[in-house]
């Protein structure tokens, strides 16, 4: 038996420790600019010692037992075997997931698994030969696992007592080994968490301990809470309200709900609304934000918008996108509310509020719409349909993530002509999926440079799409009453060498239609303040508990928020401040390359941003992002004044629930 255990371990060893010393030869710029040649050796050793033990734990501790059995050895022979694979697969796939994701494996290997089909397909098409690879080396393992794991035979057993005593010593060596320290706490990530570039601080940490670490954390949904200390509810409340200028008293049961009164100069009146959002497009692709120059249809109408050029994204994921541009909710360490159980019911959207001004609201997607679990919780949540792929009339190309986005607009426009005959107003999000791996598009529609399925080709195919449908869309009778938004859900591939890579947050955001006057603003906004200014366009006089900020009052604006794993970031025009696990919020200045210098923090400011990162957690847990109910106020003894909704459509809140 333990023959066996020790070929374990010192293949094991040998495969982790070379794998990451591979990585740091690729990596090493990255290693060489944050002095982390020994940390990452040294922390990787601790970690690899930590994962083995981890892995062969349940065979070390019972091997006085089961050694006296020719089975039991031969089941500790397939484990080991198993192991070895497992270990393999997963770093043997970590230079395409670190090309991708910037990082180690993590809790995104697992969570894709739910959609099989997409998944598979991008796989395969984008990522061929490395999934090729993978395999091969799977399968060298497996064989080399048959040779070197070949079941002993069985020992004479040893007495019940001396079994007993054997195994309870080797349990407690496994527990401290596994613990790694004898301080008060185990170490985890952030024992080796030494630079400010994320990727390189997980290179000491082998991608099975990475993701399983990962899997661990989604238990209590990533609470903020246990990621970077705690307030009482009343500062959490006091510090958002007063940052996002809510005056006189908080409601007990939504405490950020308010009024806003619409304060566009403009006398023109839309009817319909029309959020497109961009799969990917960060700003290191858009000419007229610096990027490179693979958006002219977008730079196009940038001349004629009202155009933000610091606009920045709440996350890395679409979820997360859609989460800040339909619900306006703040961003967290956990899951996009689209995924989260108590969300899936009664959770402020915008469509629900439009609803109750007469609105019909839907959401417009070329794929498959249980993706994200998108379906679920926006036909849950006030939008009236969703049409996905399956609802297209005659789409012209589907590609591996669903119809092209000349498919989608197409839908659109249609849909669009249909509310105007009908004299319905209504609210439609678009959701693109040709700017995504493995970048398929129809073919003939745009000058290709190099090889056609790459990102750059599919950017200048997206923006095609995105150009030709308002050039189609200023000739609709539907125009002259339609106010659109194009905005990215994040940026391609983010990563880089600071703890926050904050340029790669950095995405078009702009607005548009008759009635909107051209300009640029270049106020720093997020994209939470969409929704306030769009209800404002509107000229809708409103209620709601979003707390980004109506950027049609001049003095507004000013602050982006940002999640990026379990980070935190909190962004204002002269300071950068950072929450992370285990370590006090630290500032930093933004350089003109969007590097970082390293820049004192006030207590209050640091508690404010602390307050702005527990605030959702806090909301989503006691379900006060919601809609007010009108009865539901009167009994509350709130004064309904014009500008509350004269309709209601959401159920009564539970009051004071929390997770369980």
């Amino acid at each position: 038996m333990w023959s066996l255990t020790l070929r374990f371990w010192l293949v094991a060893f040998t495969l982790l420790m070379a794998n990451r010393i591979g990585l740091m030869i690729w990596l090493w710029p990255r290693i060489e600019a944050v002095d982390g040649l020994w940390p990452v050796l040294v922390g990787g050793l601790r970690f690899d010692i930590v994962t083995i033990l981890m892995m062969s734990a349940p065979i070390v501790v019972l091997s006085p037992w089961l050694s006296r059995w020719r089975l039991a050895n031969r089941i500790s022979a397939v484990w080991y075997g198993f192991a070895l694979a497992l270990l393999v697969l997963l770093e043997a796939s970590t230079p395409a997931f670190i090309l991708e994701y910037d990082t180690r494996p993590n809790g995104l290997y697992v969570e894709y698994l739910r959609y099989p089909a997409e998944v598979a397909s991008m796989l395969w098409q984008g990522f061929g030969m490395a999934v090729l690879g993978v395999v091969v080396c799977v399968a060298i393992a497996l064989v080399l696992a048959w040779w070197l794991f070949r079941p002993p035979q069985a020992t004479a057993a040893r007495p019940w007592w001396q079994a007993s005593a054997l195994s309870l010593m080797l349990l407690a060596m496994v527990v401290l080994g596994i613990r790694g320290t004898l301080a008060h706490r185990p170490i985890n990530p952030a024992t080796v968490a030494f630079s400010n570039d994320a990727l390189v601080n997980t290179l000491a940490l082998p991608s099975f301990y990475h993701v399983t670490y990962a899997i661990y954390r989604m238990k209590d949904e990533r609470s903020s809470s246990a990621l970077y200390g705690r307030l009482s509810a009343e500062e959490i409340i006091r510090n958002v309200r007063e940052a996002a200028g809510l005056d006189g008293d908080a409601s007990a049961d939504i405490p950020t709900w308010h009024r806003q009164t619409a304060v566009a100069h403009s006398t023109w009146q839309p009817r319909h609304l029309v959020i497109i959002v961009e799969e990917s497009l960060g700003a290191q692709f858009v000419g007229h934000l610096g990027g490179l120059a693979l958006t002219p249809e977008l730079d196009a109408l940038a001349g004629d918008a009202w155009t933000f050029t610091q606009a920045f994204a709440t996350g890395t994921r679409s979820a997360r996108g859609l989460e800040a541009i339909t619900t306006g909710f703040l961003p967290t360490p956990a899951p996009a509310v689209l995924k989260l159980p108590k969300a899936q019911q009664n959770f402020f959207t915008l469509a629900g509020l439009l609803k109750q001004h007469g609105f019909h609201s839907r959401f417009v997607y070329g794929g498959e719409a249980h993706f994200d679990n998108m379906r679920s919780f926006f036909l849950a949540n006030g939008f009236d349909t969703v049409v996905d792929l399956d609802d297209f009339v005659d789409p012209q190309f589907v590609g591996s993530w669903g119809a092209s986005d000349e498919d989608m607009f197409n839908q659109v426009d249609r849909l669009l002509r249909d509310d105007h005959a009908n004299d319905r107003p209504s609210f439609t999000v678009a959701f693109s999926v040709s700017h995504h791996t493995p970048w398929d598009y129809p073919q003939g529609r745009i000058e290709t440079e190099g090889p056609p399925a790459s990102q750059p080709n599919a950017i200048r195919y997206a923006d095609w799409a995105l150009g030709s449908f308002f050039r189609q869309a200023r000739q609709t009778p539907y125009w002259p009453d339609t106010l659109f938004v194009v905005v990215a859900d994040h940026d391609a591939r983010v990563g880089g060498a600071n703890l926050i890579p904050l340029r790669h947050f950095h995405i078009p955001a702009l607005i548009l239609g008759e009635g909107i006057a051209a300009r640029r603003d270049n106020r720093l906004v997020s994209q939470i303040d969409l929704a306030p200014t769009l209800l404002s366009l509107l000229k809708l006089d409103t209620a709601h508990p979003m707390l980004g900020q109506d950027l049609n009052l001049p003095h507004r604006g000013g602050r982006a928020l940002m999640q990026y794993g379990d980070l935190f970031g909190y962004l204002t025009p002269d300071l950068f401040t950072v929450l992370s696990p285990g370590h006090a919020p630290r500032g930093f200045r933004v350089q003109a390359d969007f590097s970082l210098v390293e820049a004192p923090l006030s207590p209050k400011h640091s508690q404010l941003v602390l307050a702005h990162a527990l605030w959702p957690e806090h909301a989503y847990r006691e379900r006060q992002y919601r809609l007010f109910e009108l009865q539901e106020m009167e009994q509350a003894n709130h004064p309904v004044g014009p500008f509350l909704p004269a309709a209601a459509v959401i159920a009564p809140t539970v009051a004071g629930t929390s997770t369980p």
